[in-house]
């Protein structure tokens, strides 16, 4: 049947809950009952948003992960599934253990949600199902929230299409050991094999449909987590994670899916597949446990006083893009009344930002924050689906931590396929405008294909926009260190992700000072030359941005 909002609201029901989750197409039926006759664990493990006295871990029973059913060859029936906490790696001396059942409602996926642990420790986990024992994972939880550390390694990372090359970067990733890890979104990808090429052809496919149903997105899911290098990168440390647009369909505002001339008459039951799926695959706590077509995924971590994380979701609430997807100088999008955060979240967020005491308080979410005009001469060319899109409301946010006294404002950003570095400005009308703050934007793992280096300060964008410092298309993610007097961005990179086993390089420093707004960069070093790359070259910068904009 056609599904309204007001039906799914109605039907949802929380994951976790025994049977059929209401509102969603029903599956094939899971394996016939029996004993586990291969490893589960094919998927991994993870742990996430770690507070001072806890965080939350993750697994998910998949012994066929790749099943066109999305149930991971699991038979029909509830699985214990017994898990330890250990304060060493060989766990000599475990500090809690317990069993979590393991449901075929919720595709047999595990969320322990602890709490009451000892702040500013670290801990390694395993499960166990039946006679099967999972890798262990690495996490720890947040210092205590009067405190002030002395400084927090974070990495985040965003745009992993499975089809465009390997994950080598989360590889790189994981051997930085770092304590904290942000998935700003897209986290996986809808399409089907064929569908989002580069030039010469995918490294690799995916497996089965576009995703609409529950049972596409498990699978889709489950294939992205049996990479090693993915999963290599949630054992070292906790995750928080938000989404952006490929979870769910290429550009979707709301309510509102891509392309209006291709009638998506399911896309509400589509998108509760896509939040179901979504919440089983990732180490959230069960605030985010979705209700139909809702799900709570805007949050707060705090890492002592030292930094207070501000997760958005730019999604779920924003009114649809104007004048289209693309760029465009659309006098709607300075319309006060539109907002990509919906009023709820927005007010949240200011509240956020009057109550903090942290050093620096840090934005994770997902579409570029300043202005990045295209065009050299008199009109204003921006994307409409980045917050130049929703000017007033970006100016509103902007104005809410300046009027709060916010002491260092970051803004983290992923979508765009390349390294971006920018001051943020008060008012971009006014070139003479003071920065406020500082945005930096991290390349994909993998979207776009190999990408490739340029000298910086090439790109023409930076030209027509001099807040923007920086930009480079080859993948990689952005490391960071976070001390009580600066916050230090390193932008690495990989020379190639169509073959697997690239090093990661150092290509650029910025850094930002306590009470300094604004960016200053202290290293900068071009690979060496390299053969021509699989992907976007270096002549389609200006289209590597924009890509996430234009469906193939």
């Amino acid at each position: 049947m056609n599904l309204t909002r007001r039906t799914l609201l109605a039907t949802g029901t929380v994951a976790g809950a025994a049977g059929a989750i209401a509102g969603l197409p029903a599956t094939a039926a899971a394996k016939p009952s029996g004993p586990l006759r291969q490893d589960p664990f094919t998927l991994g493990v993870a742990s996430g948003d770690p507070d001072h006295d806890g965080f939350v871990l993750w697994t998910r029973l998949a012994p066929q992960p790749l099943a066109e059913d999305g149930l991971g060859g699991m038979p029909a029936r509830t699985v214990p599934v017994h898990w330890e906490l250990a304060a060493d790696e060989r766990f000599r001396h475990v500090v809690r253990r317990g069993v979590a059942l393991a449901r075929p409602a919720t595709a047999h996926s595990v969320h322990v949600e602890l709490n009451g642990l000892l702040p500013g420790r670290e801990y390694f986990y395993r499960f166990r199902a039946e006679r099967y024992i999972s890798p262990v994972g690495h996490t720890r939880t947040a210092p205590p929230p009067w405190t002030m550390p002395a400084s927090l390694a974070m990495s985040f990372a965003s745009c992993s299409q499975f089809e465009h090359g390997y994950f080598t970067a989360y590889r790189r990733l994981a051997e930085d050991e770092p304590e904290l890890v942000l998935h700003l979104g897209d986290y996986q990808y809808e399409y089907t094999r064929d569908t989002y090429t580069i030039p010469g052809g995918n490294p690799r496919d995916h497996e089965g449909p576009e995703t609409v149903t529950l049972a596409n997105y498990r699978q889709r899911h489950a294939q992205y987590k049996t990479d090693p290098d993915l999963q290599a990168a949630h054992a070292v440390a906790p995750w928080a994670v938000v989404w952006d647009d490929h979870e769910v369909d290429n550009n979707w505002a709301d309510e509102v899916y891509e392309k209006p001339e291709i009638p998506q008459p399911e896309f509400l039951a589509r998108r509760a597949a896509a939040f179901q799926a979504y919440y089983e695959n990732m180490p959230l706590r069960r605030t985010s446990i979705p209700r139909g077509i809702d799900m709570q995924l805007y949050r707060r971590l705090r890492w002592g006083r030292l930094a207070t994380f501000h997760l958005l979701d730019t999604r779920q609430y924003r009114d649809d893009q104007a004048c289209g997807d693309g760029y465009d100088a659309c006098p709607a999008a300075y319309d006060p009344a539109r907002s990509i955060t919906g009023a709820e979240q927005e007010r949240w967020l200011i509240d956020g930002f009057n109550r903090s005491d942290a050093r620096w308080d840090v934005l994770g979410q997902q579409v570029f924050f300043a202005q990045r005009d295209n065009n050299a001469g008199p009109l204003t060319v921006t994307s409409m689906d980045a917050w130049d899109g929703y000017a007033a409301s970006r100016d509103r946010i902007t104005r809410g931590w300046v009027a709060a006294g916010v002491r260092n404002p970051v803004v983290l950003t992923g979508d765009v396929h390349a390294h971006w570095a920018s001051d943020l400005k008060l008012d971009y009308t006014d070139p003479t405008s003071r920065t406020v703050g500082s945005e930096l934007v991290c390349s994909s793992i993998t979207s776009g294909g190999d990408g490739a280096d340029s000298v910086t300060g090439s790109h023409p964008w930076l030209a027509i926009n001099p807040h923007l410092r920086f930009q480079n298309n080859l993948r990689g993610y952005v490391r960071t260190t976070i001390t009580p007097g600066q916050l230090a961005a390193d932008f690495m990179v990989l020379p190639h992700v169509t073959t697997p086993g690239a090093p990661a390089h150092r290509r650029a420093t910025f850094v930002t000072e306590d009470r300094v707004p604004g960016l200053h960069l202290t290293y900068d070093r071009p690979l060496d030359p390299a053969p021509a790359a699989r992907g976007t070259g270096p002549d389609q910068g200006q289209r590597t941005v924009e890509q996430e904009t234009v469906r193939p």
